[in-house]
């Protein structure tokens, strides 16, 4: 394919920490390779509107640090529509795009796949979720943040459980998978970790407060992913309050202070390096792929391929959470 040398950007879904520094990878990869940027706001929604700005290198000067994206984003229910989609190609067509980079998770994945199969430009995706549940990349684009927003979270909580002799549970995000959960569990030393890939979490909880419920001046932490089948830190509490009636509770829900503010160095770095290997991608006409980092390495993984990942969770797994409940 001959390249027209313009390339659009844009971010879809929800906000993530680490955006502003893959946009500004992209910028200044394109910029070196002499490719002209336009960035789409409002994601999905706003290509069909039409909503276009130039980008260059001193654009996206003094963003790597802030949260959110500078291109905003949104959940678009019109580009599921053949019609939303036809409008959306049309406005590509007439800003001459030649290709797209699309920051996204794994519905802004799928909706990449069916921009290039339709509309024949091509599209490389970057992946962002603090859930870090896509296939093809290691470390997804938000999720150390969201980990170290929840792990100075639950640290604060401690203070005030070891101050009451409480048991706190602390929701974190993760629809379909556990991973911030599990890390921020494990670095902030909870006495349980409740995730939706394993049933037998709630068998290590009862096990743990049996080991102390006659512990005093101790606290206790549970960590709960929101997707868990319990359904959740309130629902989690009500099953404790039955069971053990004269241990003391409290819920916390972490919401969506876990998907905003200052990206840390990890996500900074990792945005910025996807970023750049999305532009060398199109620059090698590598095509309707994600770029991703696997063992320290960019890999590309055709879009059509990625999936969402789940912990895997095997005995190593499990006999590991029981360890750190004891």
């Amino acid at each position: 394919m001959s390249l027209k040398k313009r390339i659009a950007i844009m971010t879809s879904g929800g906000d993530v920490p680490g955006l502003n520094a893959a946009i500004r990878g992209a910028v200044r990869a394109a910029a070196y390779y002499q490719y002209e940027t336009i960035g789409i706001q409002r994601g999905y929604d706003g290509l069909i509107d039409g909503h276009f700005i130039k980008l260059h290198a001193g654009s996206v000067s003094h963003i790597i640090h802030r949260g959110g994206t500078i291109l905003q984003s949104s959940r678009s229910e019109r580009f599921k529509t053949e019609e939303g989609r036809k409008i959306a190609y049309q406005q590509l067509r007439e800003q001459a795009v030649s290709a797209v980079i699309l920051i996204g998770g794994d519905g802004s994945m799928k909706g990449a796949q069916i921009m290039a199969d339709e509309s024949h430009i091509p599209v490389i995706g970057i992946p962002k979720t603090i859930d870090n549940d896509l296939n093809g990349t290691d470390f997804s684009i938000g999720f150390d943040t969201a980990v170290n927003v929840a792990m100075e979270a639950i640290d604060r909580i401690r203070d005030t459980a070891l101050s009451h002799d409480r048991l706190f549970f602390v929701e974190v995000m993760g629809r379909n998978a556990g991973y911030i959960a599990l890390e921020s569990g494990i670095a902030t030393g909870a006495e349980g970790i409740i995730i939706p890939e394993t049933k037998r979490d709630l068998q290590l909880l009862f096990e743990s407060i049996e080991r102390k419920k006659d512990w005093k001046n101790s606290s206790h932490i549970v960590v709960v992913a929101e997707g868990d089948e319990t359904g959740g830190a309130y629902d989690l509490e009500k099953i404790i309050n039955h069971k053990y009636p004269n241990i003391h509770t409290g819920v916390t829900i972490l919401g969506h202070i876990q998907r905003g503010g200052s990206p840390t160095a990890a996500d900074r770095i990792l945005g910025t390096q996807l970023g750049v290997a999305a532009v060398e991608a199109i620059s090698r006409e590598q095509f309707n792929v994600m770029v991703g980092m696997i063992n320290h390495q960019i890999r590309h993984t055709p879009l059509k391929d990625i999936r969402n990942r789940p912990v895997p969770i095997d005995n190593k797994t499990i006999e590991f959470l029981k360890i750190l409940s004891q």
